[in-house]
């Protein structure tokens, strides 16, 4: 059935024809580039995201929206914690490990990385690391969106340069 215009709706539409269509324009929204990190039983858990938003302000929150194949998903569920780190244009190699899961073993050793007040590794270089305990899990397909209690934020002292993906490549924006 077609909407007012004549154009077929989305139900109407092969599901792998909507995946590819929404793939496509969701590449066309600029975001911030994260890497998410947790910490769980001694050992370092992290993933490269730009599914991260504010929720509120009152109080402070946030939350991420995790793929439940990540390897990072279960230590953030079992430990109730985790860390929002945005990068700047200068961490395209620690990008760069955090989104391939062959270097998954080498993630934390690009970088300088301290366990924050939760325990979970915050960037040191970051623009801004929001150190979080997890308030609300909320299971969603093959996802898991976790709303997070911001119990610190960690911001740079250098100027403010961000990493932003865009259609599938970093880009660098003019920051005034």
């Amino acid at each position: 059935m077609p909407d007012v215009i004549g154009r077929p709706l989305a139900a109407d539409l092969p599901n792998i024809d909507r995946i590819a269509a929404f793939k496509a324009g969701m590449g066309r929204l600029a975001a911030g580039v994260c890497v998410i990190t947790s910490a769980h039983e001694d050992a370092y858990f992290g993933y490269l995201a730009t599914a991260v938003t504010s929720l509120s302000t009152e109080p402070p929150s946030l939350l991420i929206c995790t793929n439940k194949a990540t390897s990072a998903h279960d230590p953030i569920s079992r430990s109730g914690t985790f860390c929002v780190n945005l990068l700047a244009v200068e961490h395209r190699e620690i990008a760069k490990r955090f989104s391939d899961s062959n270097l998954r073993e080498s993630r934390f050793a690009s970088g300088s990385w301290k366990a924050g007040i939760t325990g979970a590794p915050a960037l040191e270089t970051a623009l801004a690391s929001f150190e979080c305990e997890v308030v609300r899990q909320v299971p969603f397909h093959s996802h898991t969106i976790f709303i997070g209690a911001v119990c610190n934020v960690i911001l740079a002292e250098t100027a403010i340069e961000p990493l932003v993906y865009l259609d599938r490549a970093y880009r660098n924006i003019a920051v005034s």
